[in-house]
């Protein structure tokens, strides 16, 4: 097995590069060699992106980079008692990169199944449903390519009546140990990545993977009340492990699409209603939408733009548990706009009106006007 790439020529930067510039040429190459961005390649791209990936976990860990600066790659390697080297966890994930609807793996470097061989990667999907989908909950069939167990080997990786022999190499301890200047180190045995076995004659579908690429067709049901940023986890519907090993997980983010006429924060739900100047001045009950239908608000008479009413129980319960939210509906005083001559003669008329007898018709009017009036006196005083 070839010695693996020094970190730093991986990423294209000088020894002494700041963590600013490791992060900022791990994001260009990672978008650069993602397998959906080289659909030509897609194979070479992947193996060129994890060992992008792979240096970013390292060398963005100050830890890790200290160890590695001093001892190379025997001072990451997981067999050393450290945290793995692998895509468990770094700075920053791949997620926080790339937005879109399948992310890459973001937690799958934990664990080893029987024989070694590494557990399956976690898979991170990204859902996108409505409002009213959030709140009352629904069941949404997704396909996600993924790694699976290949059905001819039965995940072993060796040919049908044929199986894996123990390793000539580390004779089945899946540890080697090496000997570098005045240190003895114990790694990973090259040849058989630690497993203990070799497959001297591998499976024709999968060659030797005990794993293959499908496209798997999944029943996602979705609680009623969650949000934004909720995960829902599936155990098992990640990728398949190495050679039988256990699967990972797969993780659904909830992304929860803009709603035309209300917003949600938290258990409750909020929208703005408009009513005319004569509902405002007068008063009346009005039709306005809840997620269970419409119902009937009462406005009193002199209502002021911008005035919260609460519609008790017509919010959200939350996925977690706790009350029902509520619904608060702005109100909103329209001003009559496309006058005909008449009607503006009685809106003079009006105004005319209001402005005698000595009556405040208008509070904030008023209480605006004083206010400005006693900070001029302040400012000539």
């Amino acid at each position: 097995m070839a010695e693996k790439e020094d970190f730093y020529k991986v990423l294209g930067i000088e020894r002494n590069a700041s963590d600013a510039e490791i992060k900022k040429k791990y994001r260009s190459l990672a978008m650069k060699y993602h397998p959906d961005r080289n659909a030509d390649n897609p194979q070479a791209a992947e193996v060129k992106f994890k060992q992008i990936k792979e240096a970013y976990e390292i060398l963005s860990d100050p830890k890790k980079r200290a160890a590695y600066d001093q001892f190379g790659h025997a001072g990451v390697d997981p067999s050393m008692g450290g945290r793995p080297g692998g895509f468990s966890g770094g700075a920053e994930g791949f997620s926080d990169i790339f937005g879109d609807v399948f992310g890459d793996i973001f937690g799958g470097g934990g664990g080893r199944g029987r024989g070694g061989a590494q557990r399956g990667s976690d898979l991170r999907y990204n859902l996108e449903i409505t409002l009213e989908e959030a709140v009352a909950g629904t069941e949404q069939k997704i396909r996600i390519p993924v790694l699976v167990s290949c059905g001819e080997c039965a995940g072993t990786g060796a040919k049908k009546g044929s199986s894996p022999v123990i390793c000539t190499t580390c004779h089945g301890h899946g540890q080697v140990r090496m000997q570098q200047g005045f240190f003895s180190v114990q790694q990973t045995c090259p040849t058989c990545r630690g497993t203990g076995k070799q497959i001297k004659d591998p499976c024709a579908k999968c060659y030797g993977q005990g794993r293959v690429q499908e496209t798997k067709t999944l029943s996602a049901k979705i609680p009623a009340g969650v949000d934004t940023g909720d995960r829902i986890r599936l155990a098992g519907e990640g990728e398949a492990g190495e050679r039988g090993a256990p699967a990972g997980d797969l993780y659904i983010e909830i992304h929860v699409k803009e709603h035309e006429i209300f917003t949600r924060d938290g258990a409750n739900l909020y929208c703005e209603v408009p009513i005319s100047f004569v509902t405002a001045c007068l008063g009346d009950e009005i039709p306005v939408p809840t997620l269970d239908g419409k119902v009937m608000l009462k406005i009193p008479p002199e209502t002021q733009t911008g005035k919260l009413f609460r519609l008790r129980g017509k919010g959200v319960k939350p996925v977690r548990g706790g009350a029902v939210g509520d619904l608060m509906c702005k109100v909103l005083v329209e001003t009559p706009v496309n006058l005909t001559k008449e009607q503006k003669a009685l809106v003079e008329k009006l105004g005319e009106s209001l402005t005698g007898g000595g009556k405040h018709h208008s509070p904030q009017e008023h209480s605006f006007l004083d206010g400005v009036k006693n900070f001029f006196d302040k400012l000539t005083g």
